[in-house]
């Protein structure tokens, strides 16, 4: 079962995944980058530009997913560095920290509120993120094109191309594709038909959304909100 709560953190989220009997799930593209820990392990969730689903037996979950753009500021690390990897802690942080922080964890009696304060304590240690990426990803979100979002910001293309790929993982056609993708699976999640869910999150077309849905999630739409 998977339960989420907005986070003390500006803009993140605090989740829980715990095994129900039903399967796992693809984890799909959104933008973000998460902080998890499960069995023991502290581990980082790059950007994913495909699904990602989770190897082995059915395990439970705790995680902080950041605000877009907001993570590599927190970890120290580019985002494209990460994108599509689920990589340990430890190889990105000293070692000594890492064990520091993972007897934290397993000491908590609510280890995705633990995950918390140590998003919420490391923030407090870093610079925090450039305000302009976070109207970045409001512009984008609101269904505005890169080129006008970037004359909006003040930004020449190469430089916001390469500070997307620090900040998100990839370029910004990529992330504003992503946001538009999120927007479509809320809508049609709703009960929205998707044919008004492809107009109104921003396609050209039902065709349009339906391709969009296959490369990033690698279902079609029907079956991957579960209606075969």
């Amino acid at each position: 079962m998977y339960t989420e709560r907005a986070s003390r953190l500006t803009g993140a989220v605090v989740w829980t995944n715990t095994p129900d009997g039903t399967g796992a799930g693809p984890v799909l593209p959104d933008g973000c980058m998460d902080l998890l820990w499960s069995e023991g392990r502290l581990l980082v969730a790059g950007p994913d530009t495909r699904p990602y689903v989770p190897e082995g037996p059915p395990r439970t979950w705790a995680g902080v997913r950041f605000f877009p753009g907001t993570a590599p500021a927190l970890l120290g690390v580019p985002a494209h560095e990460l994108r599509d990897l689920r990589a340990d802690l430890a190889d990105l942080w000293p070692a000594a920290r890492v064990r520091r922080l993972r007897a934290r964890v397993e000491a908590a009696g609510d280890p995705a509120r633990a995950l918390e304060d140590i998003a919420l304590d490391r923030a407090a240690r870093t610079t925090a993120p450039d305000p302009l990426l976070h109207r970045l990803v409001e512009r984008l979100d609101e269904g505005r094109t890169v080129s006008a979002t970037a004359d909006e910001l003040g930004l020449g293309t190469r430089t916001l191309h390469r500070r997307c790929l620090d900040a998100f993982g990839y370029g910004p056609k990529t992330l504003a594709r992503i946001l538009r993708l999120q927007r479509a699976l809320t809508l049609a999640r709703s009960g929205t038909p998707y044919a008004e869910t492809a107009t109104r999150a921003g396609y050209a077309d039902q065709s349009h959304l339906a391709r969009d849905v296959r490369e990033f999630t690698g279902l079609p739409l029907g079956r991957l909100l579960g209606g075969g």
